[in-house]
């Protein structure tokens, strides 16, 4: 007698029991992504927080994993340029003249975020899961917004804000650190507020956008403020009232312009004078592209732009990174890690455009909300560096496992990505 097949549970149900540590120590590693400003040593090797909170997700997945009995899946849409451009971080570890400093920068801007973006393809099983991983990150990001926030607006009640010169500051070292962070986030939580279904996830996107939007403006960044609009302008597109919202963005926009203060700082800068924010950067990208003609395949590797403009820097100030996308991954990338990135960078956002057509309504929310993102690197990125950081590196891979995520575990993904454990 033939006995009757038995369908194997769908998986995004069957890991939605499980990875129950791995869930929440990844949930929270988001919450502490601004905490590499907290380092130590352990014996020769420095560490932060943050470190210690990825590796403590990794090793709770690992276990897990061996536990319950199942596959470490890393084979995705996603794999290839990710290979790619984690071999071209290798060889600028390789290329660089501070081997040991290029290491260093290697493991937290390549592996140990990467190695997080399997954990949050697998964990986040269900939107739910993977709305828990962006709370923590919302948390996190909230603190820093708060604190932040609270110090430029102490400035400017005692009257010693100055403008032409780079906001206060409390966990971060610039205020265009603070927004560089917070907008990417800003981009998940306004497409969950407008697209999400669910009441609870509608409400603390609000909560984390009425404290992260008034932080990204009291940041002053004039780079922030152009993928804001960058941002609202795609939540304008992607609603079925666009033809209203675009207008309104657009009034908006132009009202937030008017502030006395935001106003100050724009039309300081749209005055290229000596010594403002866009003189330096005309100045710095013309020498980085003179520094670039002698090494215009491997670039100079990571953790030594410094040391490489030493003869190009004349009266600039010294930066570590020349603060414009393009320069910022050809220099200490090369050729392979520039067009790595934005293969990868695109095939994210071809991604998420599938997703966001044919993925099930609860998911879709995240995948326009890595588009959003994406673009809001891009435009951030002209000028200034939306990846070469603790907490951005972290934050990019992370939200990419999410759209893997989501694209593994829906019903599109389940039949080419659903094989966990037998």
């Amino acid at each position: 007698m033939t006995q009757p097949r038995v369908q194997p549970p769908e998986p995004g149900r069957l890991l939605a029991s499980r990875y129950r540590y791995s869930l929440l120590a990844a949930t929270v590693a988001g919450a502490l992504a601004p905490a590499y400003v907290i380092r130590w040593h352990v014996g020769p090797l420095p560490t932060t927080l943050l470190e210690v909170a990825i590796l403590a997700a990794v090793a709770a997945f690992a276990v897990e994993t061996l536990q319950q009995r199942l596959r470490v899946e890393w084979r995705g849409p996603l794999t290839a340029p990710a290979i790619l451009f984690i071999v071209a971080g290798a060889i600028s570890v390789l290329v660089s003249g501070d081997h040991r400093a290029a290491l260093g920068l290697f493991r937290a801007y390549f592996l140990e975020p990467a190695a997080f973006f399997l954990v949050v393809g697998a964990v986040a099983s269900t939107p739910r899961r993977a709305g828990l991983i962006l709370l923590g990150f919302g948390a996190g990001a909230a603190v820093a917004a708060i604190l932040n926030a609270a110090v430029v607006l102490d400035a400017i009640r005692h009257h010693v804000l100055d403008l032409a010169i780079t906001p206060p500051v409390v966990i971060y070292q610039t205020a265009n650190a603070v927004s560089l962070y917070l907008i990417p986030l800003v981009a998940m939580a306004a497409a969950i507020l407008v697209h999400s279904r669910g009441r609870a996830e509608r409400w603390l996107s609000g909560l984390f956008l009425a404290v992260a939007l008034p932080a990204c403006l009291l940041s002053f960044s004039r780079g922030g403020y152009l993928a804001l609009a960058a941002v609202a302008l795609g939540v304008a597109l992607s609603h079925r009232w666009a033809k209203f919202l675009v207008p309104a963005v657009a009034v908006a926009a132009l009202a937030i312009s008017q502030v006395p203060l935001i106003r100050h700082r724009i039309a300081y800068e749209l005055h290229a004078v000596p010594g403002n924010t866009l003189d330096f950067r005309l100045r710095i990208w013309g020498q980085t592209l003179r520094m670039m003609s002698h090494h215009p395949v491997l670039g100079i590797g990571l953790s030594y732009y410094q040391q490489a403009m030493g003869p190009y820097w004349q009266d600039l100030p010294k930066v570590i990174y020349p603060h414009n996308i393009v320069l910022n991954f050809w220099a200490v990338t090369g050729l392979l890690g520039l067009v790595s990135f934005f293969w990868l960078a695109i095939r994210a956002f071809v991604l998420g455009w599938q997703g966001w057509h044919k993925q099930p309504a609860e998911w879709r929310p995240y995948d326009l909300g890595v588009m959003l993102v994406l673009v809001a690197m891009v435009v951030h990125g002209l000028v200034d560096v939306p990846f070469f950081k603790n907490d951005l590196s972290f934050e990019f891979w992370a939200l990419l496992g999410i759209l893997w995520a989501g694209h593994r575990w829906s019903g599109a993904g389940t039949a080419l990505y659903g094989r966990a454990g037998r």
